[in-house]
């Protein structure tokens, strides 16, 4: 059993009133919700700090808590969701980010069931396989690397695993390399203390959220995603993108 917090807020930096644009003529937030209700998620809820998007997500039927408006990521507003829940330190949440909305049911189903397999985790995460040079040397492709039981070693923007041989001649192998998606499932107990952990110099660094964990002897188990999902959306041009990989899913 696991519940799911869909953090969405109005104030992006790109893309202002994100979860509100609208896609194929519905918001945006309402097909990451519709997302969430193919799951067999025990509960969903959308958590904000603006009554817009607490008035749209209403309408559509799902369950809102306002949250604070000074929360730095949206790993600290879920942890408010669940604290004022009651939730138990050993349940499991599920963050499906409020700008994926094609991102697969089962890929929700998969995280969840990661971290209930490995109990000594307090966080899961999914990956795929890097597919190109772009998508390799992109910094908004976040890359992981783990040890030989699927434990997370580390997560950066770089290219990572470097070919030391041939890295530098601009023959890239990026065989190895595996783009980290951001989709996490967390123990309650996980959420707590990471909300309440200072912020590392590494994090700062890379403006990565996940190394916070990690500095602080967080284990983070990652598998490979069963599907790749449809495009996120964290840009203007990002939308029809989006929108077409919703199309072509429903025909």
């Amino acid at each position: 059993m696991y519940r799911i917090v869909i953090p969405a807020r109005y104030a992006s930096s790109r893309l202002p009133g994100k979860p509100l644009l609208a896609i194929a003529g519905r918001p945006m937030l309402e097909w990451v919700y519709g997302r969430a209700r193919s799951t067999r998620a025990a509960e969903i809820v959308i958590a904000t700090d603006d009554e817009r998007i607490e008035r749209v997500a209403r309408a559509f039927g799902a369950e809102v808590m306002m949250t604070a408006a000074n929360h730095a990521t949206g790993t600290d507003r879920i942890a408010e969701v669940a604290a004022r829940s009651g939730w138990r330190d050993d349940d499991i949440v599920v963050n499906l980010q409020g700008d994926e909305p094609n991102m697969p049911a089962e890929l929700v189903e998969q995280v969840a069931a990661l971290l209930h397999a490995h109990p000594s985790a307090a966080i899961a995460t999914l990956a795929t396989p890097v597919q190109s040079v772009e998508e390799y040397l992109d910094p908004n492709a976040v890359k992981v690397v783990t040890d030989l039981d699927g434990r997370a070693l580390y997560f950066s923007r770089a290219p990572i695993p470097w070919d030391r041989d041939h890295g530098p001649s601009g023959q890239f192998d990026y065989a190895a390399a595996r783009r980290h998606l951001g989709l996490y499932a967390y123990r309650v107990s996980a959420l707590m203390r990471l909300a309440t952990a200072a912020s590392t110099a590494l994090e700062e660094l890379e403006k990565l959220e996940q190394l916070r964990a990690l500095a602080h002897g967080m284990e983070i188990r990652v598998a490979n995603a069963a599907q790749r999902p449809g495009p996120d959306v964290n840009t203007i041009d990002d939308l029809a993108r989006a929108e077409a990989a919703l199309a072509s899913a429903s025909r």
